[in-house]
């Protein structure tokens, strides 16, 4: 059996139990390094998909480029038996080509998105010859988008979860992700949830996990850990839970494993001497254990949730039982 006709049975029936696509997302194609008949970029190949979308499974390889999926009902998946097969990797940084957005390897900006299966890398800060800079692996900004399953690798503002232009919402869900990276390596305003995921501080003299950037207090927009594990290198310093980027971030632990030593206080301004937003944050935890919890130690400011108050916070309860776009086991 041919290498593309091998990878398009075995991926489509992948995608029929994970994705669960209606039938007016019929559309699919095979990208593949060197598969007959399939494109040989991601871009190609979304950019070949018609204007409702499609799927789009891409072979085991590593794609050296940078990818933007604007339009909605996109889902991408790679076909290998683990996400390390499948790697999309860019270099930029935000200092080379004027700002954070524009350094993603991967930007997807149309709703209803998915990624299953692969790893999304920006490797900026591998070259030793690089200065400084934020450079991002995934921008995300569309409504009820599904990541599961994908490691995100970085440094600096790894991972960009924000709302669309003119304060769109936009509602994520990931599951089952590895995200590492150090300086608010998980950075934006969007409504996102993560389940079951692994935080990974890199070495760095900082660590800090989360940038929520709620602006106001009638926005709706959160970051909530749920049953998440932290980790960091050994050499990893200064590991915080998160700092303010915004006055209202707003950032919840569930029953978060904190296999990493996280500073006492857990959460830290975003500048120490220049701003005063942890009095207007809500940061939060409920039952995290490991070595890096700390139940007296915290920031005065934050807050240990009751049982009552943790159930305000759960999947269900955080999108307000509007789950249908969520994957099938979890929108019942």
């Amino acid at each position: 059996m041919g290498t593309v006709v091998r990878y398009f049975l075995i991926s489509t029936a992948i995608l029929t139990s994970c994705f669960q696509l209606p039938k007016t997302c019929a559309e699919h194609i095979l990208v593949s390094p060197s598969g007959d008949k399939a494109y040989r970029s991601i871009q190609e190949a979304i950019d070949a998909l018609p204007a409702r979308g499609g799927d789009i499974l891409i072979a085991p390889g590593i794609y050296r480029e940078k990818v933007k999926v604007g339009k909605s009902g996109v889902h991408i998946r790679g076909t290998g038996k683990k996400p390390e097969d499948t790697v999309v990797v860019y270099g930029d940084g935000a200092i080379k080509v004027g700002g954070t957005v524009h350094s993603a390897t991967m930007d997807a900006s149309g709703d209803d998105f998915r990624l299953d299966n692969l790893t999304v890398q920006n490797d900026y800060s591998l070259d030793p010859v690089n200065p400084p800079s934020q450079a991002v692996a995934l921008a995300i900004t569309g409504d009820k988008d599904v990541i599961t399953h994908t490691r995100l690798l970085g440094a600096q503002d790894t991972l960009f979860a924000n709302k669309g232009p003119n304060g769109r919402r936009a509602r994520q869900y990931f599951s089952d992700c590895y995200i590492e990276g150090h300086v608010d390596y998980i950075f934006g305003n969007a409504k996102a949830y993560f389940q079951r995921c692994e935080l990974h501080g890199i070495a760095n003299q900082a660590v800090v996990y989360t940038a929520q950037s709620k602006d106001s207090p009638e926005e709706d927009s959160a970051y909530v850990f749920d049953h998440c594990t932290l980790t960091a290198d050994p050499a990893a310093r200064g590991i915080a839970l998160g700092r303010p980027w915004r006055s209202y971030a707003t950032v919840i632990f569930l029953s978060t494993k904190m296999n990493a030593p996280v500073i006492a206080e857990g959460w830290i301004e975003w500048d120490r001497d220049k701003t005063n937003r942890l009095m207007t944050a809500y940061y939060a935890e409920y039952q995290s254990t490991g070595i890096g919890a700390n139940l007296r130690g915290r920031e005065p400011y934050s807050h240990q949730l009751t049982d009552d108050e943790a159930r305000q916070w759960s999947l269900k309860s955080f999108f307000a039982d509007d789950t249908n776009w969520l994957p099938n086991s979890l929108s019942k």
